[in-house]
């Protein structure tokens, strides 16, 4: 069963359509990553979901609850990460926990909450003594001390360093072995190739493609790139018939492959049969990156990890 069902959903300000016929379904148990630039409806889509802002039309169903009208039963099954959050900077890590815990029914125990996002060395301190990052990690913990069975995490990770986006990737992980269910949005794709079971990538209020990192780059047509040193007396034209093109990049031969095992088991046939090798042969799979901006027409830049 599907812990989130969504079909035809459509959401207008004015004369813009933010949200433009999105359809998709998350499986209970399953992490998945929604992408798109700026501006292309994610956040809005998320919205509609946690029940913050009506949808204009379409199907939208979490846990089996219309998020516009589940009220406090919805309420108390999902978790939710935002962007940024206000706190009340006088409280202490451990008091605000403990105060979101209260709203929940079976809420995780708040030690272990503290612990699983690396702030038990600053349980006891005011919130205003805290980083930006730490700041961000009491986001998390506020989003999971319900227990929830859907969580949402908006951009998790912005201001991490790069040892506390390893543990909060962590935490995700153990989180989905425990059976959570994780919609996520992220510009760092190498977290959503890391966290996500499947990507969707929306762009201009629409659902462009879904998939894994290997079926979103066989959508957008960008190929592997099989590339060795030319040997000598070789000419590209004496070549096998392999790849859809092939490209010279100094002394250095790039075939652009849609197939690349095909292409690969070809090439090192004909040089065995030649008796030349192939000297630094390489496979370069597609990068999620690129892949990313073709199927967004190259929308906004992806933020480089840190």
């Amino acid at each position: 069963m599907a812990a989130i069902e969504v079909q035809g959903l459509h959401k207008a300000y004015g004369d813009v359509r933010a949200v433009d016929g999105v359809s998709l379904e998350v499986e209970a148990g399953e992490v998945v990553a929604l992408l798109g630039p700026n501006g292309a409806g994610k956040t809005t889509t998320v919205e509609i979901l946690e029940g913050y802002r009506r949808a204009d039309d379409g199907h939208v169903r979490v846990l089996g609850f219309d998020p516009a009208t589940g009220g406090r039963r919805f309420r108390e099954q999902i978790g939710v990460v935002l962007q940024e959050a206000g706190f009340e900077d006088e409280f202490s890590v451990r008091e605000l926990v403990r105060l979101q815990a209260g709203f929940f029914p079976h809420p995780r125990a708040v030690d272990d909450v503290v612990a699983m996002v690396g702030l038990e060395e600053k349980s006891d301190a005011r919130v205003k003594t805290l980083s930006g990052g730490q700041r961000r990690r009491l986001d998390l913990a506020l989003g999971i001390v319900g227990d929830p069975a859907v969580l949402f995490l908006d951009e998790p990770t912005t201001g991490f360093d790069p040892s506390a986006r390893r543990r909060a990737w962590e935490m995700v992980d153990r989180l989905r072995d425990l059976g959570t269910t994780i919609l996520l949005t992220t510009h760092y794709m190498d977290e959503a190739e890391h966290l996500a079971d499947r990507l969707v990538v929306i762009n201009r209020g629409r659902v462009v493609a879904q998939g894994t990192a290997e079926q979103l780059a066989a959508r957008a047509g960008v190929e592997t790139i099989v590339s060795f040193r030319l040997p000598d007396d070789v000419a590209p034209a004496g070549l096998p018939a392999v790849g859809t093109r092939v490209t010279l990049a100094g002394s250095t031969a790039e075939v652009h492959s849609a197939e690349p095992t095909s292409d690969v088991h070809r090439l090192t046939q004909w040089a065995l049969d030649r008796g030349v090798e192939l000297a630094d042969l390489r496979l370069a799979r597609p990068d999620l990156e690129d892949v990313y901006l073709e199927l967004t027409d190259g929308g906004d830049p992806v933020v480089p990890a840190p």
